[in-house]
């Protein structure tokens, strides 16, 4: 380990369980030597694993609806009492459609889900930034991520309205990141990153099929939980201070790819036959 975090504080919204990528995230940060707290929704923290989790860190768990703002309230004065001080930095791994989870096609959404969809994935973040910049909760150059999906930029069939959500979470993150840093020097940016066997990805129709074609397209590979939470380590670190408003992809080369030699090669065995 580099004690790349040693005395820094951080919320991470979003873990859930082992396959989360907020979970390995939230191992990675304490493993570099920062203190933080955990949130998530009282049902998750009731069916999920997050309180061992909790444990395993020795980090607060606080209970909050991440599209209420009251509830955030909670998280970052709890947060700032138990930890002792102004955050570093926050994580938010947030993401839900009910309109894929009832199997609905983007042509016959349902609009009540679909704006919970927007509110809970992406609206979300803007009113737990607003939030922490209201409270005056973040230390000067600390460093606000959010996951998100290349979906935010190209059509992918079965990615539905959270494709919606990932482009507005983005949007939010260059229009905070530009407030945030003129006023307070706060960085915010997102991390597009590969396809991920979490438990939200895999409910989706398909995931195992386009996981395969995306490592077979990508010239590194996708990258897993345990990539991710090392380069969000550097985004939550002071070696990346100048970094902000930008979406970054995090994805073995897949966002600059057209065709692979694997992958052409797939496509020549499958017309043979």
């Amino acid at each position: 380990m580099y004690n790349l975090l040693k005395g820094k504080r951080g919320i991470i919204f979003g873990a859930l369980d082992e396959k989360s990528m907020a979970w390995r995230i939230a191992e990675r940060v304490v493993e570099e030597g920062a203190q933080i707290t955990l949130s998530n929704t009282a049902m998750a923290i009731r069916f999920g694993q997050v309180k061992e989790l909790s444990q395993k860190l020795n980090a607060e768990l606080i209970a909050a609806d991440a599209t209420n703002v009251e509830d955030l309230e909670n998280v970052f004065k709890k947060s700032m009492e138990v930890l002792g001080g102004k955050i570093d930095f926050v994580l938010h791994s947030i993401g839900m459609s009910l309109n894929i989870r009832k199997n609905r096609p983007y042509t016959d959404v349902k609009y009540d889900f679909y704006m919970k969809t927007l509110d809970i994935s992406a609206v979300s973040f803007h009113k737990m930034i607003q939030t922490a910049y209201r409270l005056d909760a973040m230390n000067e150059w600390g460093s606000i991520v959010a996951i998100t999906y290349i979906a935010a930029q190209r059509t992918f069939d079965k990615y539905n309205d959270m494709a919606d959500a990932k482009a507005l979470l983005e949007s939010i993150a260059r229009s905070w990141g530009y407030y945030y840093g003129k006023a307070k020097k706060v960085r915010v940016n997102t991390v597009s990153q590969s396809p991920t066997p979490t438990t939200a990805g895999q409910g989706i129709e398909g995931f195992d099929v386009f996981y395969n074609y995306a490592d077979k397209l990508s010239p590194l590979g996708n990258a897993d939980s345990d990539d991710l939470a090392n380069y969000v380590v550097t985004l939550f670190s002071d070696l990346t201070r100048k970094v902000t408003m930008q979406n970054l992809y995090h994805d073995g080369g897949f966002s600059s790819m057209g065709m692979s030699e694997a992958l052409m090669q797939e496509f020549l065995k499958a017309a043979e036959k």
